[in-house]
């Protein structure tokens, strides 16, 4: 029970520090809460709203894993290297390629619902 307790623990200090200091997981929170309850009004059934909201929160933990790796990159030089500069770009291109898919699947839901 202790180990579950602290699991809660690190990950709420770690959900604690993306919103004190990464501003883009803010911007990403933000439109997540504002587009849930499109994604009520937009899912035909409870799949497609999971489906949705699935897209937001992938987006969300993508942009968490990117501000880790960061973080840590920055922790060993704050100096210009390739190979942390390579990790932070590859972080960075995992972060649009989720916000392009969540992007695409809410514009094909849309287009479904509006054609309906």
């Amino acid at each position: 029970m202790g180990r579950l307790f602290n699991a809660l623990r690190y990950s709420s200090q770690g959900l604690a520090a993306a919103l004190r200091h990464e501003a883009a997981f803010r911007q990403e929170l933000a439109l997540a809460l504002i587009l849930t309850p499109l994604a009520f009004w937009l899912g035909q059934g409870p799949l497609e709203i999971l489906v949705l909201l699935a897209t937001l929160v992938f987006v969300l933990v993508v942009e968490l894993l990117n501000s880790a790796l960061e973080a840590l990159a920055d922790s060993i030089t704050l100096e210009h290297h390739p190979l942390i500069g390579r990790a932070k770009d590859l972080a960075s291109a995992a972060v649009l390629l989720s916000l392009i898919f969540a992007g695409a699947v809410w514009l094909s839901f849309l287009y479904s619902r509006l054609l309906s």
